[in-house]
């Protein structure tokens, strides 16, 4: 007998593990003493940028620790981008390459330039560690199953990161890495009696629609969701068929791995505070938005030994929820990120178009595997190209999905006023990214 999900959806939800790690962390009691314990973190961590990396003396030669009175007065200091790391280099670094454990090779996303490095000591991979450890105590008990759809064949990789922080907990995590054949994957997942599956949104989709079209689809515990974003009907999707709840994770290469996860309430990520200390901003100024104001997600490591990184812009689009969190912690609540600043495009009759006004009304359709979107700048119209991956899918589902697409409320007004054209194509072939990492963002030509 398969046992129950480690929540009822009519519970309350209980309080997020990470309040109790995190306060730990700061030494504080509460969220006064975690904002103190933040900002003598931060005064340290310009302090120590200032005087070991040629970098960061020459981009805060002007700021002082001493200026940091509070941290509103973070918002003086001078943002810090990808093309930095690009150019920065090795010049971020505040230790001897010696002291460097690992490094993270992130390719540029255009045809040239220089790929971002990312550099971890052993210390800075142990806090991670820590981190895997106790955000997934959110979603799996001692003595379950994960199978781990992330890279993991290397010594520190994320998946390698996130299976020694569960064996920290009595879990057993099976690093299987991304999902490139889905067939003798989802043999794995159906022979090997797991509780929880985490791996990238389309691929763990894919494994359901092809568990559930086997029939008989196998019960989990729970989900978790990670490097990209996860549209609400690609969600509902994966409970509909699993039986289970799915949980959300936030975090990006340069976080460490790890940023923030959700709670039993799944209404926004509980943030690695004792780490990591997030801003949103206004892309154009820098400026801080008020809680509840939209703007671009920005972080600066508070405890990174090798290469610190300083109102680091993430690109992503994003909030703070002005409101408590259902789980009664004080800890502030990041929104799930659902879209970035590099692919949103505005439409000429007005409206803005990006990757999660495709993906919701699609993902929404069984037979879709996923989905990529171009648009083009016409004469007469914008043109939106949407390219659906269905096997087995025919004419029916062309007509299906071009007709959610035009009534989607971002699309709706465009597409009525002639503004915007809307063309589909369904296809049985994966490309290359399905099988990859790379965030999915619509593209305009």
């Amino acid at each position: 007998m398969t046992p129950p999900p480690a929540t009822s959806p009519a519970a309350a939800p209980r309080r997020t593990p990470l309040e109790g790690w995190v306060f730990a962390r700061a030494g504080a009691h509460d969220l006064e003493g975690l904002r103190a314990y933040q900002l003598d973190a931060l005064r340290a961590a310009v302090d120590r940028a200032r005087r070991l990396s040629p970098f960061y003396a020459e981009r805060l030669a002007g700021s002082e620790p001493g200026d940091l009175r509070s941290l509103d007065d973070l918002a003086r200091l001078p943002l810090t981008s990808a093309d930095d790391v690009r150019a920065g280099g090795m010049r971020m670094l505040c230790v001897p390459p010696s002291e460097v454990g690992r490094i993270v090779t992130l390719p540029t996303s255009g045809t040239t330039g220089e790929p971002k490095r990312i550099h971890f000591t052993a210390a800075d991979q142990e806090l991670t560690l820590d981190f895997f450890h106790h955000g997934m105590s959110v979603l799996v008990r001692p003595g379950w199953r994960v199978l781990i759809l992330l890279p993991g064949e290397r010594p520190g990789s994320v998946g390698d990161l996130l299976r020694r922080g569960l064996e920290r907990m009595d879990v057993e995590g099976v690093v299987h890495g991304p999902v490139g054949d889905p067939v003798p994957a989802l043999g794995v997942l159906r022979d090997g009696a797991f509780d929880c599956v985490v791996g990238i949104p389309v691929q763990v989709l894919g494994l359901a629609r092809r568990d559930a079209a086997g029939g008989a689809p196998v019960t989990l515990r729970s989900v978790l969701l990670s490097t990209d974003q996860a549209p609400r009907s690609l969600v509902a999707a994966l409970e509909s068929v699993w039986g289970c709840r799915v949980f959300d994770h936030y975090g990006t290469t340069e976080t460490g791995l790890g940023g923030g996860v959700e709670c039993e309430a799944r209404e926004g990520y509980h943030l690695r505070e004792a780490d990591l200390l997030f801003e949103i901003v206004e892309p154009e100024t820098g400026i801080p938005v008020p809680d509840g104001e939209y703007g671009e997600v920005v972080f600066t490591t508070l405890t990174r030994e090798a290469m610190p990184l300083i109102r680091y812009r993430t690109g992503d689009r994003g909030r703070f929820r002005a409101e408590p969190c259902p789980c009664g912690t004080p800890l502030p609540r990041l929104e799930r990120v659902r879209a970035r600043y590099c692919g949103r495009a505005h439409l000429r009759g007005g409206g803005v178009v990006d990757q999660a006004a495709v993906d919701e009304p699609l993902f929404a359709l069984p037979p879709v595997l996923d989905v990529r979107a171009v648009l083009r700048r016409e004469p007469d119209a914008d043109v939106l190209d949407v390219e659906v991956l269905a096997p087995g899918a025919g004419v029916a589902l062309l007509e299906r999905a071009t007709r959610a697409l035009e009534a989607a409320p971002p699309l709706a007004p465009a597409v009525a006023s002639g503004d915007l054209r809307v063309e589909v194509i369904v296809t049985p072939t994966p490309w290359p990214q399905g099988v990859g990492t790379a965030k999915r963002t619509l593209v305009e030509s």
